[in-house]
């Protein structure tokens, strides 16, 4: 715990010092958290204590579970407070209308803001650093690869790379996380990139797991660091991607077709981001496909991580949810013949409502994505507070998903309560307004196909014992959720 604290004071105490070189400032507010003066009217900011000098409370953040940190910050001071972590002064809110307001109805006012540091190793024309036409002009690329119309036609690699996950855990302990974040690597370089150019997807592979390796490494770009890794391997990872746009331009197949079959890349992430009217760089075309590589692998093996966990600890709910997959896999037997493959189509992923409210409750209960970050572009004044400004803003999605007000009984497993809608905006799993994700499709298809085939066809046990979370940076079960797979005989 001392040693932690110290790395902790360390880097807040560098993070100031960097701002201070760079003549960067936060805000015109005082640290104590006063009224705001100068040539504005005099405003009040959100309650709440700003903690030490330059260290401000991120030390109280990190030394505990940070969603006790957060609801007990909300029991003090009601849905928007005041912080000051990581040398940065912070709004919190908590409540369905100011998460609104800052996501959807302000949204312009609020700009997504990241570390420097994840910037460079994801790249900085990504789309998570983009606001204004840009921003709209990517998102309509992916959403165009990804919306059911185009994801209709992945279902069989999915199911592919399912059946294949799922056959190389069997008889085996696992590390749970570990191998659904095999499973959703490997349906996302499907969906960017189609089922060619094996030899250099393997190379990206390679060196995508080692700049992730650096993702939440101290920023010191000195030879043998993660960070310097991490960095060689992101130029490698933009130099082999430039190869397969190369490779896929001499083929001829760089504009999307959606009705030809024919074209092994009609409906590709990459093909959406090639079409030449669109006029995408390589350089925009490698940082967003890396930036979408990284958004979809650990926060969707995360869910799935959580669903097993929640499954074996309540065979009610698991044997609903695998003789309603049963209900599927005998229909399509009977039509189709007895036979040991029968593949699932888009029609098969509409007939599982209680297979969808377990991932629907599941998403609550974890929230995988506890806060999102936001910057005020300029001052914003909210319900008589004001936002500096600079200032960073979260929305606490986690407290909003475990408020009593909106889900009674929040820390119960109950996907029952998914029977009839949430109300509007308290139920976020995957962001809200046009920085929502934009692979939520997807992401939800990969979930029913991998429950499909582990309910109807495997068990699966806990080893251990089931208690305790972890933080890395998404929360998870502790260790991953070790568990052995075996196939049903």
């Amino acid at each position: 715990m001392a040693l932690m604290a110290l790395a902790i004071v360390v880097i807040a105490l560098v993070f100031f010092v960097f701002r201070r070189i760079t003549g960067k400032r936060a805000t015109m507010a005082d640290s104590s958290g006063g009224e705001v003066k100068g040539s504005r009217r005099r405003r009040r900011l959100p309650p709440g204590s700003m903690g030490w000098p330059y260290i401000g409370e991120t030390f109280q953040l990190y030394s505990s579970n940070p969603n006790d940190f957060f609801a007990e910050k909300q029991r003090r001071y009601g849905a928007v407070f005041k912080t000051h972590m990581l040398g940065c002064p912070c709004v919190m809110v908590s409540s369905p209308a100011a998460a609104k307001f800052v996501l959807v109805t302000k949204a312009h006012l609020f700009k997504p803001t990241f570390p420097a540091s994840k910037e460079r190793m994801l790249g900085p024309q990504a789309i998570f650093f983009q606001q204004g036409e840009y921003h709209a002009r990517l998102r309509r690329l992916v959403l165009r690869a990804f919306m059911p119309d185009a994801i209709r036609a992945k279902i069989a690699g999915v199911e592919e790379i399912a059946v294949r996950t799922l056959s190389s855990c069997d008889g085996r302990f696992i590390n749970t996380f570990q191998e659904m974040k095999t499973y959703a690597f490997n349906v996302a370089l499907m969906s960017i990139f189609g089922t060619e150019e094996r030899s250099r997807i393997e190379e990206l592979r390679q060196c995508y797991y080692t700049l992730e390796k650096g993702y939440n490494s101290m920023p010191v770009n000195l030879p043998g660091t993660l960070f310097h890794k991490a960095m060689r391997a992101r130029r490698q990872l933009g130099l082999v991607v430039a190869k397969i746009i190369s490779s896929r331009r001499e083929s001829g197949t760089t504009d999307l077709h959606h009705h030809h079959p024919d074209r092994a890349h009609s409906d590709d992430l990459l093909a959406s981001f090639m079409e030449a009217k669109e006029s995408l760089s390589d350089n925009q075309i490698a940082d967003n496909i890396i930036g979408v590589i990284f958004a979809a692998r650990d926060t969707t093996a995360s869910v799935l991580t959580w669903i097993l966990k929640h499954l074996a600890e309540n065979p009610a709910i698991l044997q609903a949810v695998a003789e309603e997959q049963d209900e599927i896999r005998r229909h399509k037997d009977q039509i189709e013949g007895a036979q040991e493959k029968s593949d699932l189509n888009w029609a098969d992923t509409k007939k599982m409502p209680i297979t969808c409210r377990v991932i629907q409750e599941t998403m609550r209960v974890a929230s995988i994505l506890s806060f999102t970050f936001r910057e005020a572009v300029e001052d914003v004044e909210y319900e008589g507070f004001l936002i500096p400004k600079g200032w960073k803003v979260l929305p606490l999605f986690r407290n909003i998903h475990h408020s009593s007000h909106h889900f009674p009984d929040p820390e119960k497993f109950d996907p029952s309560r998914f029977e009839v809608a949430p109300k509007p905006n308290t139920y976020m799993p995957f962001g809200s307004g046009t920085h929502a994700c934009p692979g939520n499709e997807l992401a939800k298809l990969e979930i029913l196909v991998l429950l499909h085939h582990i309910t109807t066809k495997y068990r699966w046990s806990i080893c251990g014992s089931t208690a305790g979370i972890q933080f890395g940076p998404f929360v998870l079960p502790r260790d991953g959720l070790p568990a052995r797979i075996e196939r049903l005989r």
